[in-house]
């Protein structure tokens, strides 16, 4: 050890993206560290973990090139932090939070440190202010509310992120009111960078975005960073500067991936399908960051794309995600398979704060009655579907022909909107168009 710079040359072992070293005196958890290589090469590193006189060091970029006897450890005695100010507005920053956008560096107002730290349940003020997505399968069945944490479960192959894209464009909230979305990309292709861009700058929505994009070619430590640099952001832009924010993050299967990586580097005893046994806990130390606080008018809503590895809706990752958050809205495939766009499957959808952000103060009078009844006749007319291809058409009673003709009216009109807008209002009066195919004695529901 140098004992003027805090300089060790103390590596015992590499495995994957770990290092392994000994000797580290007076280093914390979390601390970032600088990796020199022979030739003077610099990598970033942060210490995950201290154990007797050893210490775990995840390596950023890697560590290709990196030999036991002569690189060295330096801990910066910082903890990982992300620059902030409005400025970031408009921009596009790696998973890190360096810029990519040929833009110049910004400057900031605040560092804070990048794993935040949990709102006081005291301090938390009830969710209870709409979001109007202009999506109806959503605001009319599954609402958005403020400060919610809604996840899209998806399948490989399906539009998840043309969904999430969709909801940045079209999310509003009181006139008056600042909003801006904050978007956190992790794993992606290339492709779908430009997509995400290209989605935002053409639809005007970039000067109030910003933008932390993980390519599928970048570190994958880098994955475990992103979610946290932008929910630190979310929490500035809301918390200190006022604005509703909206925080999309995808894909937290990528993310979940990573954890698995580098818990098998650390030879961690695995859980579920080889995912670590804390990634409930982990995944919770990012998912509960959304909220409102009592007294500041900010909010931070965060809607998480989750792809289902095999459709499985009882993997670990949305199993989890599940339990952590406040509902779900699910994609279907044999809905996509009938060219429905979006392809939501209503039925598994749920919002638990729906009730909390609808009715007269929010959207409309009868709002929570008229969704239930779209449900119960939806789920009615799919159960007739299955009966039919048992028994046939011919076997069908009056009222079993209406209620599979509402389904098929349902799906294709109300759920599969394309890429049109809808108010509230336009929701909630199809609703009322569609039920029209129903008899009266069929809507139970209904008060008037």
């Amino acid at each position: 050890m140098d004992l003027i710079t805090r300089r060790y040359n103390t590596i015992e072992n590499i495995s994957g993206p770990i290092v392994f070293a000994s000797g580290l005196k007076s280093a914390i958890v979390g601390e970032m560290c600088s990796v020199t290589l022979r030739g003077g090469e610099l990598r970033s590193g942060q210490i995950l973990e201290l154990s007797g006189d050893m210490a775990v060091i995840q390596v950023l970029e890697g560590t290709d090139g990196i030999d036991v006897v002569s690189a060295s450890i330096e801990p910066s005695g910082e903890l990982a932090s992300a620059a902030l100010s409005e400025e970031i507005l408009g921009r596009t920053f790696n998973g890190m939070g360096t810029p990519i956008d040929d833009l110049p560096e910004i400057i900031p107002e605040k560092y804070a440190d990048i794993n935040g730290l949990p709102i006081n349940p005291a301090a938390r003020d009830r969710p209870n202010q709409f979001i109007q997505t202009g999506i109806s399968a959503v605001d009319g069945l599954n609402t958005l509310v403020r400060g919610q944490k809604l996840p899209i479960f998806s399948g490989a192959g399906l539009p998840a992120n043309e969904l999430a894209m969709q909801v940045v464009r079209q999310a509003k909230v009181a006139t008056g009111e600042e909003f801006c979305v904050v978007f956190g990309a992790m794993g992606i292709t290339s492709r779908e960078a430009f997509f995400f861009r290209e989605s935002l700058e053409s639809a005007g929505s970039m000067e109030r975005t910003v933008a932390y994009i993980n390519l599928a070619s970048d570190p994958i430590i880098e994955k475990l960073f992103t979610p946290r640099i932008a929910l630190t952001a979310a929490e500035y832009l809301a918390f200190e500067k006022g604005y509703q924010v909206m925080v999309v993050l995808t894909d937290m299967t990528s993310y979940c991936d990573a954890l698995r990586v580098i818990g098998s580097a650390r030879d961690e005893i695995p859980g579920r399908r080889s995912y670590p046994g804390y990634m409930y806990t982990d995944l919770a130390s990012i998912y509960e960051r959304a909220g409102r606080i009592k007294g500041l008018p900010g909010s931070v809503t965060i809607m998480p794309i989750i792809t289902m590895p095999e459709d499985d809706i009882t993997h670990p990752i949305p199993d989890l995600t599940g339990y952590i958050t406040e509902g779900q809205i699910v994609l279907g495939r044999g809905v996509h398979r009938k060219s429905v766009y979006p392809p939501i499957d209503v039925l598994p959808s749920l919002s638990r704060l729906m009730n909390n952000g609808i009715g007269a103060d929010n959207t409309r009078k009868g709002h929570k009655e008229l969704s239930d009844q779209l449900y119960a006749s939806y789920a009615k007319g799919c159960d007739v579907r299955r009966m039919v291809a048992i028994v046939g058409e011919e076997g069908l009673s009056e009222l079993d022909s209406k209620l599979m003709r509402f389904a098929e009216s349902f799906e294709s009109e109300f759920i599969g909107q394309g890429d049109v807008e809808r108010s509230i209002k336009e929701t909630l009066d199809l609703g009322l168009k569609l039920l029209q195919i129903l008899p009266k004695s069929e809507l139970t529901r209904l008060h008037n």
